[in-house]
């Protein structure tokens, strides 16, 4: 992969899962980090540590994403970190869109509440991170958003959520349209079923079940996600934008 050696990125949602990974990450590959939580200060700081006990550079950053003024808090502490760790002039050069809240319920119990819920944290969130994160971002960078293989696979519990990664994925389509010029590629990752840490995962039934779903008969691990993200992350990614990248384990195959 690329030595991102001097490059920053900003992960959402890093305090566990697929962004905790990514964020580990491209820190190995040398990026400094900006590991973003929403409410659980404690695991994103355990995120910290191990990046740096493995001799990489980051930081925490807090901010509760789909409620007012979310994107003032979120970028106020992420240019105060890179201040901080010298690294204000760079800018932003990778932004990692992962946050995210799921449904799972039945389409006849989805509540206008959670409807909005899950369009504001999915949906609006990541578009007005990337209009901000523009501002600071050089020609050349990165953006990658976390979608999800259920806008090509159904489940009926997951309709709404299903919609909103929809629209994440038309953020890479037309952004990469309009970033171009700039060097800057946008693209969509698809994980399939990935252990999230949800105790799901802890029931062997269940995850043979899940596991029969991909072509390689075993569930995602964070990992698999992150290696993915890392590579758009590279400058051999250069001449990828505006895609939709499966990495569902081949689970769309059918």
């Amino acid at each position: 992969m690329g030595d991102l050696t001097g490059k920053t990125a900003l992960v959402t949602g890093a305090s566990r899962g697929i962004g905790r990974a990514t964020a580990e990450r491209l820190a190995a590959d040398g990026a400094l980090v900006a590991v973003h939580y929403g409410s659980d200060a404690a695991a994103a700081g355990e995120v910290v540590a191990r990046i740096e006990k493995a001799g990489g550079q980051a930081f925490t950053v807090g901010a509760t994403l789909g409620v007012a003024g979310d994107i003032d808090t979120l970028f106020t502490g992420l240019e105060a970190g890179l201040d901080e760790h010298g690294a204000g002039g760079a800018g932003l050069g990778i932004l990692v869109n992962n946050a995210g809240v799921m449904g799972g319920v039945a389409p006849e119990d989805t509540t206008p509440a959670l409807f909005d819920e899950l369009v504001a944290v999915n949906a609006k969130a990541p578009f007005f991170i990337i209009q901000r994160a523009l501002r600071i971002m050089p020609d050349g960078g990165r953006v990658i958003n976390i979608s999800s293989g259920l806008t090509r696979f159904a489940n009926p519990n997951e309709i709404a959520y299903a919609m909103t990664k929809g629209a994440v994925e038309m953020l890479a389509l037309h952004y990469a349209k309009y970033l171009g010029p700039r060097g800057i590629t946008v693209n969509s990752v698809a994980p399939g079923v990935t252990r999230n840490g949800n105790p799901v995962f802890d029931v062997p039934e269940a995850v043979e079940q899940m596991a029969a779903l991909s072509a390689f008969h075993r569930i995602g691990e964070p990992g698999d996600i992150a290696d993915v993200v890392a590579f758009l992350a590279s400058d051999e990614a250069r001449w990828i934008t505006g895609a939709f990248l499966d990495a569902t384990g081949g689970t769309l195959a059918g």
